[in-house]
């Protein structure tokens, strides 16, 4: 991610054309939709607007330019340098564009922002992931993630995800070198 895109967020965006920025409370009902419609087909853990509210500052939104909310992603913070790339979500009318991506790099520039060296998800599309930096890991490696919400997950009995993990800051020096 470029630091000018960080820089659109005070920009709405042309015609045509899709910003990633911080999510703002008026995005909140789009997000929960968007992530309860793959909720329901149980792709994903569902949000109630409560629980996205509390953690607007977490997430960032990709949207068009009626200010439609294409993606979502959230940044979880566990310690001071692990955190969990959560929620990702994007509009089927929207799958394709690259939309997914651009939310996931713009949570990795906002937990490198916050000093957060470490990143891990827990997903179905592992295959997503690993094109953008991840590697495949066990869950087992974040026991914060395992007592704080697996433990009370209504799926933890019979859960099927994947663990994906990115060392943010290896990442940064492989790119600082290139």
């Amino acid at each position: 991610m470029t630091p000018a895109v960080l820089h659109l967020a005070a920009h709405e965006p042309a015609a045509g054309r899709v910003v990633i920025r911080p999510a703002r409370a008026a995005d909140v009902q789009a997000i929960v939709l968007l992530v309860n419609q793959y909720a329901a087909e149980k792709v994903m853990l569902a949000r109630t607007p409560e629980s996205v509210l509390l953690a607007l500052h977490d997430f960032v939104v990709a949207v068009d330019a009626h200010g439609r909310v294409l993606a979502c992603a959230a940044l979880k913070e566990y310690s001071p340098s692990l955190a969990e790339v959560a929620s990702v979500a994007v509009a089927r009318a929207a799958h394709g564009k690259g939309l997914g991506r651009r939310v996931v790099e713009a949570v990795e520039a906002l937990a490198a922002r916050r000093g957060i060296t470490e990143l891990f998800a827990l997903t179905l599309t592992d295959g997503f992931f690993e094109a953008i930096g991840y590697e495949i890991t066990d869950v087992s490696r974040y026991p914060e993630k395992q007592r704080r919400d697996c433990a009370a997950c209504p799926r933890r009995h019979a859960c099927d995800e994947i663990c994906v993990a990115k060392d943010l800051a290896a990442a940064g020096a492989l790119e600082a070198a290139a």
